[in-house]
């Protein structure tokens, strides 16, 4: 039977409208949970650290927001494509994308940092602009914009800089956010089929708009990632949790060494 969206990997209770949440325990002894079955082959989610994830996908070796040293990448395949949402020092790092990235390896950034890259790594980047589209690898890609709304954050992410992506594969449809608060182009997202929301104050936002951003788009599957944050605090993913309705709400293993 073909599956359709809402029924790759979504559960009876979350379909009926309730949400289901997978421990971080669980999420550990399952690996099979972080794996999505698409009618163009699995996609596969591995968590890295805070903001870094690698995706395994049909088309090719994804890697998304790398930072951090570069030994934290080498259980993964090599990319085939990188991308960087904006120049915060927990999503680029010059010297740990230029590690990993091979001369095969195509890479997608925003305006500001593609200014800033190395001349080798330039040669062979695209830049993405806030509502820009195209394709690469088979693998539609919308740069969606990401940026702070409230007006005493607005420095950390000024409007019409840092860019969120949604991934398409044929209908399979995934959202990455970036560092933003809700938007109006995050509202209106349509057919999410995954999506990674970040939360993280005072840099984002906390638990409470974090879940009404997502209750606005519904994705079939979230993932709370991104939320610790300076002097040691955190906004709560199970809390977020407990707020959203109607999205199955997955825990990644984002900081496996105890990140603050």
């Amino acid at each position: 039977m073909t599956q359709t969206r809402r029924t790759f990997l979504v559960s009876a209770a979350a379909l009926a409208g309730g949400t289901t949440i997978m421990p971080f325990a669980a999420m550990a002894q399952d690996q099979t949970s972080n794996t999505f079955e698409t009618e163009a082959g699995p996609v596969t989610v591995h968590p890295v650290e805070h903001a870094s994830f690698v995706l395994e996908t049909p088309s090719g070796t994804i890697y998304v927001d790398t930072v951090g040293d570069a030994d934290l990448y080498s259980d993964f395949p090599a990319p085939d494509l990188i991308l960087i949402t904006h120049e915060h020092g927990d999503h680029y790092n010059a010297e740990t994308l230029t590690a990993l990235a091979g001369e095969e390896t195509q890479i997608v950034t925003n305006p500001a940092v593609f200014d800033m890259l190395p001349e080798e790594l330039a040669s062979r980047a695209t830049s993405m602009a806030n509502g820009d589209s195209g394709e690469m690898m088979g693998i539609a890609i919308d740069a969606i914009p990401a940026h702070n709304t409230t007006e005493d954050r607005m420095n950390f992410h000024p409007e019409g800089r840092d860019n969120g992506y949604v991934l398409d594969w044929g209908g399979f449809r995934m959202y990455i956010s970036g560092d933003t608060e809700v938007t109006d182009e995050m509202r209106a997202l349509e057919n999410i089929d995954v999506a990674f929301v970040c939360m993280n104050l005072p840099f984002t936002m906390g638990v409470e708009q974090a879940a009404e951003g997502v209750n606005a788009f519904q994705p079939a599957v979230v993932y709370p990632y991104h939320y610790r944050g300076r002097d040691g605090g955190t906004q709560d993913p199970e809390e977020f949790a407990s707020m959203v309705d109607g999205s199955e709400v997955r825990m990644g293993e984002w900081y496996p060494n105890g990140m603050g």
